[in-house]
């Protein structure tokens, strides 16, 4: 007799569905990159939600295997990844995703599970996998459902996107620019979390869609506007220019209009902690922490802050200024500049703390302590070594807070 889990599911699905862990764990790559090469053979429409560079990277084939592969393994506990579900849907809700985007979704995944996995995937497996991605699409639709009636009564809110005017653009370094946005209709809009994130819609002449990218808000929330800080992605080695990052550059000036989804993310400070707060910055993954800088020097003027951040060089390291300003008006805070490739100005000025990249040693010399909440964003390698200096020097993971895109076992293994 099969009994049923508080999922819905039989005991006989969940089985299945528990066997094909370890194919998941062998094939699950190239099961999603079937997927999305199937499902945008069918659907080119649904190009316009999915970053195509993340696709040629491959980081969003990988990102999906993590998670399809989560699922399986806690699909009778589905609340042990509750976390990472609220996660994708905070994503999903920036990109306007749709319920009727899900039986897409799920048709093309069973397909993708049949062509890469052959026999293996029989009638049984694909059953199973047909209810189990059932219940699974409909905690995200539920989510998802939750999240944008909260939009929608939240003063200024909006769901879809909403057109803003361009009112300043900044370079902040030789490849990073800031934009300054308000709403084009001169109607309220409403604030944000100190780390969240919207999307930006670019309409380029010539493309046969919009292109959707997500990029932090890098102001404290409140000050009249919203601010993005994006770093221009030239061509290097195999990968094309960022169409979008070059089209803001290039294209859009004070008075264009870019449209916008409202602030997603739950990537965002705790302002209820009072403990030291470290904030750990490389390339243009300092964009959320001049938020939470900007933020916390204001909500919490006795909390101690230490600001790190790394980058090749003064010609890119964006809003130094902005972060020496902080640090001379607020005792409190204590910034320090790491630099891989100073110049010869560079070392002659003495502008920056430490050369070559951020260690356990040097770290250790600068902290007063490690019970602290740690923040931090950055590139792949500069993120998976933070990560193993907190973890090595027994930072708790609750104290441990990043924003990465792709599976966290890139960072944590």
């Amino acid at each position: 007799m099969n009994t049923e889990t508080k999922t819905g599911l039989d005991q006989k699905t969940i089985d299945t569905i528990k066997a094909t862990v370890p194919v998941l764990e062998e094939h699950g790559t190239q099961i999603t990159k079937t997927f999305y090469q199937r499902m945008f053979e069918n659907h080119p429409e649904l190009k316009n939600i999915f970053n195509q560079t993340n696709q040629r990277k491959g980081d969003q084939s990988k990102a999906l295997a993590a998670t399809v592969y989560k699922a399986a393994y806690h699909i009778d506990q589905l609340e042990m990844i509750l976390p990472q579900i609220k996660q994708i849907a905070q994503k999903h809700k920036s990109l306007n995703i749709k319920p009727e985007h899900y039986p897409i979704v799920g048709k093309y995944l069973l397909l993708a599970m049949k062509e890469v996995l052959g026999d293996a995937a029989n009638e049984d497996v694909l059953g199973a996998w047909k209810k189990a991605y059932g219940v699974i699409a409909s905690v995200f639709i539920d989510l998802e459902k939750d999240m944008y009636k909260e939009l929608v009564n939240t003063t200024g809110g909006w769901t879809d996107f909403r057109n803003f005017k361009l009112i300043k653009k900044v370079k902040e370094s030789d490849v990073i620019t800031s934009f300054y946005l308000e709403p084009a209709d001169n109607n309220p809009f409403p604030s944000y979390q100190p780390g969240q994130y919207i999307t930006v819609r670019a309409e380029i002449k010539g493309e046969s869609h919009a292109h959707l990218r997500q990029y932090s808000l890098s102001a404290a929330p409140d000050e009249g506007y919203y601010r993005i800080s994006v770093k221009r992605e030239d061509a290097f080695e195999h990968l094309p220019a960022g169409i979008v990052s070059n089209f803001l550059h290039n294209n859009l000036e004070v008075g264009g209009i870019l449209p916008i989804s409202a602030p997603s993310g739950d990537f965002v400070l705790d302002q209820t902690d009072e403990r030291p707060l470290v904030l750990m910055s490389g390339g243009v993954g300092l964009t959320p922490m001049i938020s939470m800088l900007e933020t916390v020097v204001k909500q919490q003027p006795e909390r101690e802050v230490f600001f790190i951040h790394a980058a090749q060089s003064s010609s890119v390291h964006a809003m130094r200024d902005t972060v020496n300003d902080i640090t001379e008006r607020y005792s409190q805070v204590s910034s320090y500049f790491i630099y891989d490739r100073p110049t010869n100005e560079d070392k002659l000025m003495k502008n920056y703390d430490k050369e070559g990249y951020i260690d356990a040693e040097w770290l250790i010399s600068i902290l007063p302590t490690f019970d602290a909440s740690f923040y931090f964003c950055g590139p792949t390698p500069f993120m998976r070594a933070v990560y193993q200096l907190l973890s090595d020097n027994q930072v708790v993971d609750s104290d441990i807070n990043y924003e990465f895109f792709g599976p966290s076992s890139s960072i944590t293994g």
